[in-house]
This record gives structure tokens, C-alpha cells and sequence, in this order.
């Protein structure tokens, strides 16, 4: 389940990002529809990660390599179903019998 208030980024790859101390998790979505958490982050790196002037940069070089991740996709069950629906109707593929 996502973490709740991604802040949004402007840059090209990534759309937001969230951190909770607790857990030490950071949570990036991308443009592309994936959604990564990188586990063990601690809060300083979190912070200069949301501060930085690009966020990209600072994940490529501090982030992307130096922590555990858990990929996914964005995509919530509404969206999945949405998507369904629009392929193959409310009611799901008809029955050819």
C-alpha cells in the first residue's frame, strides 16, 4: 500500500516521492507507473533527497544503488478495474457459448 502525502516532484523521471521515519521508507512513483520503496533509508538522506536542487541526481548517486528496494507498479485496484473495463466492458469478456 503506498504511503500516504507523496510529495510532488518536478523533474522528468519522477512524479512524487514520500518518507516515513518509522518504518525508514522511502517511496518514489515514477512517470513510467512504477512505484518503488527503498527500505533502510535513514531520515538525513531522506531530507536531503526532498531538498536537493535535483531529487534525480541525488537518487541516482546516494539512493538508487545504496539501499534495498521493493519495485511495483502505481497502479491502484480502481485503476486496474478502470482498465479492465474499458478492454473488455463492465461485465467483463462475454461468454461465446
Amino acid at each position: 500500500m503506498p504511503l500516504p502525502d507523496h510529495r510532488p516532484l518536478r523533474t522528468a523521471r519522477m512524479k512524487s516521492a514520500a518518507y516515513d521515519e518509522t518504518s525508514r521508507n522511502l517511496e518514489i512513483a515514477f512517470h513510467d507507473g512504477s512505484l518503488n520503496t527503498w527500505r533502510g533509508v535513514p531520515a538525513e538522506v531522506a531530507r536531503r533527497f526532498f531538498s536537493a536542487p535535483n531529487p534525480t541526481t541525488f537518487w541516482e548517486d546516494r539512493i538508487a544503488e545504496e539501499y534495498p528496494v521493493t519495485r511495483g507498479r502505481g497502479d491502484s485496484a480502481a485503476d486496474s478495474v478502470s482498465k479492465l473495463n474499458d478492454l473488455f466492458g463492465p461485465s467483463g469478456p462475454s461468454d461465446q457459448r
